[in-house]
Order: C-alpha cells, then structure tokens, then sequence
C-alpha cells in the first residue's frame, strides 16, 4: 500500500488534521475518497478488477476508478488524478457528473479499518475500451458489464463484486437509470 497524507475528517465531514493513509485505516479515522463510475452509450458500466494484493477487498470486481484524496485536494482534482493514473484517461472535468456522497465504514482486519467519505462521480466513457491502460499496482483487469445484469447480480448474496452495502450500489444505479 501506497503511504501518503490525507485529509482527517470530523463527524460533520469539516476537516481535523492530516496524517498518513496508513494511520487512518489504522485507527478508523474518517476520510475522504473519489468513486468514479463509468458508464457507455450502450448502458454498460466499466469495472475494474482489484489487485490480490489489496486489503480492501482483493482480487474482486469493484467501481471503474476510486482513490484517495489527497491532502489539500478537492475531489474533482482527486478524481481526474485517479483516472488518469488507473485507466489512463485524461478527460475534462466537466464530463464529471457528481451522484452525491456515500459514507461507508468496514473492517477488513484489525489492523485496517475503512471509514470513508466516498465523492461519487458518473461519466460517460467517450474512448474505446482497447484504449484504456490498466494501473498494473491497482487492479489486474478491466471489464464492461450491462447496467441491468450488474443490478441483478448484486443483488446475489454469491457474487464477485465489492462488498459494499446495497444501498450504496442502488444509488449509483438508480441515477445511472434516470
């Protein structure tokens, strides 16, 4: 894992201090990170499959980019950072349409607690698929899947995708739909 300085957050998501990642999920301490989901003209969404090697949940199909935001960076910074460096896209930030917030907190060991402030963008991907460059630290694979299967298999309890609580997958679906 990657260490780097990231914003703490207090309860009311105003900011405490800077620490390392690494601290954070350490001790649980809220912060903020970017969810970008891709989506084609044909209502496919694009998936990334995670590294074996990651904590939060490994080597399972999860959002097309996400990331942490670094100190003293605003999410729509952090997000065009993130995609860049994890498919390889530079894209305008008016492409980026935000879906709102989502506050997830999950233990994956003792030592690694995830308290997240998740900024969820939507953006339509305007390249062709062969065109992406996977961040070979980050994930392994890149996929496309259609909206409505991909809501059907969520709703699984069996199924190869992130753990994330339904609510927060039906939000992203239900404006994905809209």
């Amino acid at each position: 894992m990657t260490d780097e300085l990231i914003d703490i957050l207090n309860k009311d998501y105003s900011f405490q201090k800077t620490a390392l990642k690494s601290e954070a999920h350490k001790y649980g301490w809220l912060h903020a990170s970017v969810h970008i989901w891709f989506y084609t003209e044909t209502e496919e969404l694009l998936l990334q499959k995670r590294s074996a090697t990651k904590i939060a949940f490994p080597n399972v199909w999860d959002v097309s980019v996400a990331g942490h935001i670094g100190t003293k960076e605003s999410p729509l910074e952090s997000a065009l950072r993130e995609i860049k460096e994890e498919i390889g896209l530079e894209i305008e930030k008016e492409s980026l349409k935000p879906i709102g917030t989502y506050h997830e907190h999950q233990q994956f060991n003792p030592a690694y607690i995830d308290n997240e402030l998740h900024y969820i963008y939507k953006c339509k991907l305007e390249k062709r698929f062969s065109e992406l460059k996977i961040q070979k630290e980050e994930l392994t694979a890149l996929k496309l899947i259609p909206i409505k299967l991909f809501r059907q298999e969520i709703k699984e309890l069996n199924h190869d995708y992130a753990k994330h609580p339904t609510d927060y997958y039906l939000q992203i679906l239900n404006n994905l739909e809209q």
